[in-house]
């Protein structure tokens, strides 16, 4: 109930600021996911194997801090609004010239930039909505924005499901131009974060000098996100290659199960969010990712459709229940005057790092005969236990007044 009457007590314009982040976020991961499930047919296409192709997602995470640093930067000096436009349009128009790629290293190279241009979404939409929404609720709608990962995922598997088979894999990344709509929305709907308006007319800092005199906790947050990101994209990227490749399934089956597990991923990033808020960041993130553990057998091993999508659900429940917490853990452990560099810019270094994690896992899988499953076990297991230790390692801000902070 007190839950229901706080959001109740939102005005608009911060409810088109939650609105706004989360539906970038779920249309940026849709771009970014359009690419997992077509490892497969581009390999067929280039007459090369599937762990050649995985090095495209690995260049596109690998972009990515380079492109938080860049739109975090210009974020935090001309606003998070007018710059989270310009990162939509522009992931939108590399995704849709994926579908023109001539050759594999073309499609590297679009890839690439298409990667620099996403990692400036997240922290941008993050810090906007944190900013803009009352502390009790940060927790919520933490999980929510968090949920739009999944969401793209889903909205992926969806198309995959439906127009694959009829649009091959160039016309599924023509699709990804779609996302550039919710610019217009943007412009129209959404005001800017009232902590930025707070510092509008204040001295602009060096980004550099205050990560240096925060360089403990960049640092701290740099190696938790690595966590996370093998934790998350060793879920989540070769999936549909281990049910096509190692199950044999038809492109309806593997779309389906995808879209089981990220179902199952927005309960778990929903829920945890919002419980984050009675029991703390830390605790939510250690149980959520705890979950996993008895969960990796029947994810990983099982043999029916009716277990993989009972294991795809439940283990998207743990992953996604972790990351629900991520933005605003990350936000409230942020220095104010870069909060619209110092979350993306962590959270995407943690990915350059775990970037080799499609290519690692798919070697993994061909060293013992083409076993997906297992690469996917050991990543995600040995994941959760690294995550849990160093996030009980770590510190914890919550309730923090962020237009006071910014302000000061």
């Amino acid at each position: 109930m007190a839950l229901a009457t706080e959001l109740k007590g939102l005005n608009r314009k911060q409810v088109h600021s939650i609105w706004a982040s989360y539906l970038g976020w779920t249309l940026d991961a849709f771009d970014f996911f359009l690419l997992v499930f077509m490892l497969s047919a581009i390999a067929k296409e280039y007459g090369t194997d599937v762990k050649t192709v995985a090095e495209a997602t690995f260049l596109t995470l690998a972009a990515r801090p380079f492109g938080a640093f860049a739109f975090g930067w210009l974020a935090d000096r001309f606003g998070r609004r007018p710059i989270m436009m310009i990162v939509i349009l522009l992931f939108s128009v590399f995704s849709f010239a994926s579908a023109f790629a001539w050759s594999l290293t073309s499609l590297f190279v679009i890839r690439t930039l298409f990667g620099f241009c996403m990692g400036g979404e997240w922290g941008i939409g993050a810090s906007l909505v944190m900013e803009s929404i009352p502390a009790k609720l940060r927790g919520p709608v933490s999980g929510l924005l968090q949920s739009g990962y999944p969401s793209g995922y889903f909205l992926a598997s969806l198309v995959y499901f439906l127009l694959f088979d009829t649009i091959g894999w160039r016309g599924m990344f023509m699709v990804g131009i779609a996302p550039a709509i919710l610019v217009f929305l943007i412009r129209m709907h959404v005001d800017e974060s009232p902590a930025f308006e707070a510092r509008r007319d204040k001295p602009q800092v060096n980004p550099l000098a205050v990560l240096a005199e925060n360089w403990k906790i960049a640092l701290y947050l740099v190696v938790l996100m690595t966590c996370f990101n093998f934790f998350s994209h060793g879920t989540q990227d070769l999936y549909p290659t281990f049910l096509k490749e190692q199950h044999k399934f038809d492109t309806h089956t593997v779309g389906l199960l995808a879209m089981i597990g990220n179902v199952g991923a927005i309960v778990g990033g929903i829920g945890f969010g919002i419980w984050s808020e009675t029991i703390g960041r830390k605790r939510a993130i250690v149980i959520a990712s705890l979950l996993a553990l008895p969960i990796i057998p029947l994810w990983a091993f099982s043999t029916t459709p009716l277990m993989l999508a009972a294991g795809a659900f439940l283990i998207q429940v743990a992953v996604q229940g972790a990351w629900g917490i991520v933005p605003v853990h990350l936000n409230e452990l942020s220095p104010a005057l870069v909060r619209g560099l110092f979350p993306g810019f962590a959270y995407q270094l943690g990915n350059l790092i775990a970037s080799r994690n499609g290519p690692i896992q798919a070697s993994i899988a061909e060293a013992h005969g083409g076993n997906y499953g297992f690469a996917l076990a050991l990543v995600a297991g040995i994941t959760v236990v690294v995550l849990v230790i160093w996030t009980l390692l770590g510190p914890e801000r919550r309730d923090v007044d962020f237009v006071a902070e910014a302000k000061a």
